[in-house]
């Protein structure tokens, strides 16, 4: 029987054809097949919350940890920028420039900022600790606690390059954000696959924030125009309507993500009373920490407990500002300082958020003054639980 000889040359051809065609077939048949449940490298937290709410503070308590790179409020620049569009127009350009920062692509403010940046360019840049330290600073250690004017002081000149090249080095990513009305508008940032987004919503009983928004009137008045969408005009909140807003979004946002949430929500969203962080605060910072997949340090330890049982309740010029205060005296102090008259006016505006975030109305008064009548709900009564849901939702 007759043998075929095949040139080992041919044959060389052939197999490589056809591992090439199969790594073909393999690369387009795995493009259909579901992607993999890995997660991206950095953790993501947005800390979403409204003015005058405590946000800062907690801010600060991510900012000082040494694996974290935060941001306070970056959608500032978007706002300052496009001032003449309602909150709700802006509120896609205010989820991608977050999409950006989260992936540490600093490129984005390239539309707010088209000059040659230094850090001090960047909206409340010294509020952060990892812009404070190397590889963005030289002048502080990560473990560093920092200060903004220390900050501000040795830092600002270093070039804005350096916010990207810092952020890239971390292993959280952390943003604080007033800028959102509306839990859906982030469902794209939650179901991006380049993303491990946590959210933690922080709310405070609406009566102290009117409270604490007295002391900063001038400074809120272009982002009440955004909210009431006045077309650029700077308004003052005399009538409780942006606070009527606002309280409207932390129920919308509360409601979305407790009442039949989308599966994508499981475990990524995580709602904090600032009353509750004041009165017992290295548990509740525990808690968000878990949350977050960070542990804390004997120095944040030290730091949180001094920042948290100063003298007083603060004043006025440190409206913007952490310095250290009776923080329990500072949730409580719209108790003594406004009047009935207000208290109800804000009561009528805001009582579905009071009622829904765990709050109790005053009738008088008699029971406004009463201090020892608590008016804060025990979290049993208003806590979520995933464990009451079903895998269908």
């Amino acid at each position: 029987m007759a043998r075929i000889r095949i040139p080992s040359t041919i044959v060389i051809i052939f197999v490589t054809v056809q591992t090439g065609f199969l790594l073909f077939m393999y690369a387009r048949y795995s493009s259909f097949m579901p992607q993999s449940e890995e997660k991206p490298s950095q953790v993501h937290i947005l800390i979403l919350s409204s003015w005058r709410s405590g946000s800062s503070f907690v801010g600060q308590l991510f900012s000082q940890h040494p694996s974290v790179f935060y941001l306070m409020e970056p959608a500032w620049h978007v706002w300052v920028t496009m001032y003449q569009n309602s909150a709700k127009v802006l509120h896609m350009a205010v989820r991608d420039l977050v999409r950006s920062v989260f992936l540490c692509d600093m490129s984005v403010f390239d539309a707010y900022m088209p000059w040659k940046r230094n850090l001090s360019d960047l909206f409340q840049w010294a509020a952060s600790r990892a812009l404070c330290s190397a590889p963005a600073c030289d002048s502080f250690q990560r473990t560093d606690i920092t200060s903004e004017l220390a900050c501000k002081t040795l830092c600002g000149r270093y070039p804005f390059s350096k916010v990207e090249e810092a952020c890239k080095t971390y292993s959280h990513v952390v943003i604080k954000e007033v800028r959102f009305f509306d839990l859906k508008v982030l469902y794209p940032l939650l179901t991006d696959p380049s993303l491990n987004l946590k959210i933690i919503h922080l709310v405070r009983d609406p009566r102290a924030v009117v409270k604490s928004r007295e002391q900063s009137v001038k400074a809120l008045a272009r982002d009440n125009g955004i909210v009431l969408s006045t077309n650029g005009t700077k308004m003052e909140d005399s009538k409780y309507k942006v606070m009527q807003e606002v309280c409207r979004s932390h129920v919308q946002i509360y409601e979305t993500a407790t009442l039949k949430p989308p599966n994508f929500l499981k475990d990524r969203y995580l709602m904090v009373r600032f009353e509750d962080l004041v009165r017992d605060p290295l548990s509740e910072i525990s808690e968000m920490y878990k949350f977050a997949d960070l542990s804390l340090t004997p120095r944040l330890k030290s730091w949180i407990y001094n920042i948290t049982h100063g003298q007083g309740p603060g004043k006025k010029k440190e409206a913007f500002k952490i310095t250290s205060r009776d923080a329990v005296s500072v949730s409580q102090a719209w108790r003594n300082v406004l009047s009935f008259q207000k208290v109800k006016k804000i009561q009528e505006v805001c009582k579905g958020a009071i009622n829904i975030l765990g709050y109790q109305l005053v009738d008088s008064e008699k029971e406004q003054r009463d201090l020892t009548l608590d008016l804060v709900l025990p979290r049993r009564q208003n806590q979520f639980s995933w464990s009451s849901f079903g895998p269908k939702h």
